[in-house]
């Protein structure tokens, strides 16, 4: 596809400020009347509320984590700042809570990995005990894989670093052998510069332990400028791909690389965007080129742009009520009044507005930020969710395609994380608010209660871990 635009840009006519773009179609404007008659959402859900006994954050290291530590087929919580981290049961109950130099941080192109609201820690079961574990770096550069109920170490090592790096920084459970859980990708930075994580070294778990070489390394990943790779079995062979601006196979093989690019990424996504083809897409954004691409496992699919709005943030999914179309809705860069646009699979620009007009009353003019895809109805229509930016405020659920604000949450979001953690497959809203942890579930009753749980596929739990503030 070419990059020229795909969308017809015409003056608005009185009385309208919001237009859908529609290519091919007709233009769908939007009146000031409907614009000032918007409710204002719901607010009445209260959250389930545990107490924690770790520091409230005070800066952006650390984020959240789940997963069924405790083998009680609930979802637990993990939760790291700097030098804590916090295991929570489903039910609330603590855990355990180690003090440890855990490697979380600011951001990336800075202080390295994981950046921003990266969690710095991963879950699975990596021995094939059938239990799973938990695995963190230290600033010693030691790997550590300890107990997931309980946190007594069960292992360490410490692998050698590449050359131009000062520490491995992140550690991912991964499947390059088709076996499991039991391999791990270990990701760093340059020490000097801006610093990108361009340096991977995956390991069988064993042999990580019995100081054996790592299955591969590369030293030219080309990732998310602001967060670590990304992994997914694209091509459902069992096996993870490791995704970016380029695609490695489980080999450590280069697969696809993305169009040739101004700048650097700044998220990255996963989604069957276009289902007629084989495998999952990778979806990248732009930063200094300001296009958004869409990879696939056998080469580019297609780039396209908004007037060269960096596009910087974004939600992926089913937006559209009746179809199962893939949409991707970008923020805009803007510091205030920001204009989200859609694209849809294809690559035609859809719809464009302006935030301000739609938000809550109250909401800042700073917009949104840690943007999720959510499966909150229950429904096949998915809806976006997202804090307010730049502050410890409130949470919103919104629809992408409208701009609409379904519900909103009275916050003090420090993070905001989405995953089902209820057991009725629904996604839920889980807020970290200085030293407590919100849970709030959709009350009303699920529409498809028999659907499988979200965690029977192996890409959402490679990608509810994977993830930071840019690439949530």
């Amino acid at each position: 596809m070419s990059p020229c635009l795909l969308y017809t840009a015409v003056m608005l006519p009185p009385g309208s400020r919001r237009i859908a773009f529609l290519a091919g179609a007709t233009l769908a404007l939007v009146p000031d009347s409907a614009l000032a008659d918007r409710a204002e959402p719901q607010r009445a859900i209260e959250p389930i509320v545990i107490k924690l006994d770790i520091p409230a954050p005070d800066d952006s290291a650390g984020g959240i984590l789940v997963a069924d530590v405790d083998a009680d087929d609930k979802m637990d919580f993990l939760l790291t700042i700097p030098g804590y981290l916090a295991v929570y049961a489903n039910d609330g109950r603590k855990l355990w809570i180690a003090r440890s130099d855990i490697v979380v941080g600011g951001s990336s192109e800075s202080h390295g990995l994981p950046g921003l609201h990266g969690p710095g820690v991963a879950a699975g079961d990596v021995d094939g005990d059938g239990r799973c574990e938990v695995v963190y770096l230290t600033r010693d550069g030691t790997v550590h894989i300890v107990q997931g109920a309980t946190g007594t170490s069960k292992a360490t090592a410490k692998p050698p670093v590449p050359a131009g790096a000062a520490q491995w920084e992140q550690a991912m459970v991964a499947d390059f052998r088709g076996g499991g859980d039991q391999d791990l990708l270990l990701q760093t930075t340059n020490a000097r510069g801006y610093r990108m994580g361009r340096y991977l070294a995956a390991y069988a778990v064993q042999d990580l332990l019995d100081g054996k070489p790592p299955l591969w390394t590369r030293n030219d990943f080309v990732g998310c400028a602001h967060a670590g790779a990304r992994l997914a079995d694209l091509d459902a062979d069992g096996r993870d791909e490791v995704l970016g601006a380029m695609i490695l196979s489980a080999q450590g093989k280069v697969l696809a690389r993305a169009v040739e690019f101004r700048g650097h990424i700044d998220s990255v996504f996963v989604a069957d965007v276009q289902p007629q083809r084989k495998g999952l897409e990778v979806v990248l954004l732009e930063e200094g080129s300001n296009q958004i691409q869409v990879l696939g496992i056998d080469g580019p699919i297609w780039r396209n742009h908004l007037r060269q709005q960096e596009p910087q943030n974004a939600a992926v999914g089913r937006f559209k009520e009746g179809s199962d179309a893939i949409y991707i809705w970008c923020r805009s860069r803007h510091d205030k009044h920001q204009t989200p646009f859609v694209f849809d699979s294809d690559g035609n620009v859809v719809f464009e507005y302006r935030m301000d007009e739609l938000a809550p009353p109250g909401w800042t003019d700073s917009g949104v930020e840690v943007i999720h895809t959510i499966d909150w109805t229950g429904q096949r229509q998915q809806l976006a969710c997202a804090k307010e930016r730049h502050e410890s405020g409130d949470v919103g659920l919104f629809e992408p395609l409208s701009g609409k604000f379904v519900q909103r949450f009275e916050e003090r979001a420090d993070r905001l994380y989405v995953a089902d953690v209820r057991g009725d497959w629904r996604e839920e809203l889980i807020v970290l608010s200085g030293r407590e942890l919100h849970i709030y579930q959709n009350t009303a009753p699920n529409p498809r209660p028999q659907q499988p749980r979200l965690w029977t596929s192996r890409n959402y739990r490679r990608l509810k871990q994977c993830h930071n503030y840019y690439s949530p």
